[in-house]
């Protein structure tokens, strides 16, 4: 009875593990169809598509037909991540460092629940809160209409926060306990040993940590969309609006049809950023794997 139940158990898991790889391929191979479509169907050139600056995809243009051109709203996405990621992760790595080696216990307790709210408040309530505080501080005090890059990072970088403080915290914790022992008997003081011997050594968790607020930041739709302005142009300054690629799908994905070159651009555009995630992923298991081999 134990054995059956054994290769039970040992079958079921092998199909939990196929259906989940039958379900990823099977969500690649569609938006990669879909998405590919907008080349191979209507025949826009990818040159066009990645580096346009128009965006006309339901009446033709003056150069004669419909323009999908997506480069302001991958710049958009460029610009407004890492400039998120900027802002957080300086911030995230002070206090994963702060939670890790220098408070207390009842300061463990007390940040480690403030961490775990921050992952918690869903996305629209922070999108509304710079709606409503951000975008007229922006404006009343810096200029422009208060829907910009800046409203968009700066939201961002409070998003992302939670998770670049929770990865570089495990990545801390987890060195070996011996090593801030010798740096002590070397001699060294609490912010030598920090500065010169964990953080170094937790590097690849903390570069991780980043990696993942930044794929956070880059695949983050409605927050960023509240506040930005959506407004499908290069920016000359932080203060002026943009849109980007979760921005765009989402306005647009309620007034396209089937098959048409526009519905066929948005998946153009969620295929970009599946690849993305897919650079993401591996960045991750190569910063890991060196980590791992130093």
């Amino acid at each position: 009875m134990h054995r059956y139940s054994e290769m039970l158990g040992k079958w079921f898991s092998f199909l939990c593990a196929g259906l989940v790889i039958v379900l990823t391929l099977s969500i690649i191979y569609f938006i990669s169809t879909k998405g590919l479509s907008t080349f191979f169907v209507n025949g826009v050139s990818i040159k066009e598509f990645l580096f346009g600056t128009l965006w006309w995809p339901d009446r033709p243009s003056e150069q004669g037909g419909p323009v999908v051109g997506s480069f302001p709203f991958i710049l958009g996405s460029i610009i407004v991540s890492f400039l998120a990621v900027c802002l957080s992760a300086p911030l995230s790595v002070i206090v994963a460092v702060f939670i890790a080696e220098i408070a207390p216990g009842w300061g463990q307790r007390v940040i480690q629940p403030a961490i775990e709210l921050l992952a918690g408040i869903p996305s629209v309530v922070y999108g509304y809160i710079g709606l409503s505080v951000l975008v007229p501080f922006i404006r009343n005090h810096l200029g422009g209409q208060g829907f910009s890059i800046m409203a968009g990072f700066l939201v961002l970088s409070v998003m992302i926060l939670p998770t670049i403080i929770s990865v570089s915290t495990d990545s801390l914790r987890a060195l070996p306990e011996q090593w801030k022992h010798a740096a002590f008997a070397l001699g060294s003081t609490r912010w030598q040993t920090i500065r010169m011997v964990l953080v170094p050594a937790a590097r690849s968790g903390i570069i991780t940590g980043v990696v993942l607020g930044l794929a956070r930041a880059f695949g983050e739709a409605l927050a960023v969309q509240m506040v930005i302005g959506n407004v499908r142009k290069i920016p000359a300054s932080i203060l002026d609006p943009v849109t980007t690629l979760t921005s765009a799908i989402t306005m647009d994905m309620g007034y396209t049809i089937m098959g048409s070159l526009w519905n066929n651009a948005l998946w153009s555009m969620a295929l970009i950023l599946l690849l993305m995630s897919f650079f993401f992923i591996l960045t991750i298991r190569l910063v890991s794997r060196r980590g791992v081999i130093q």
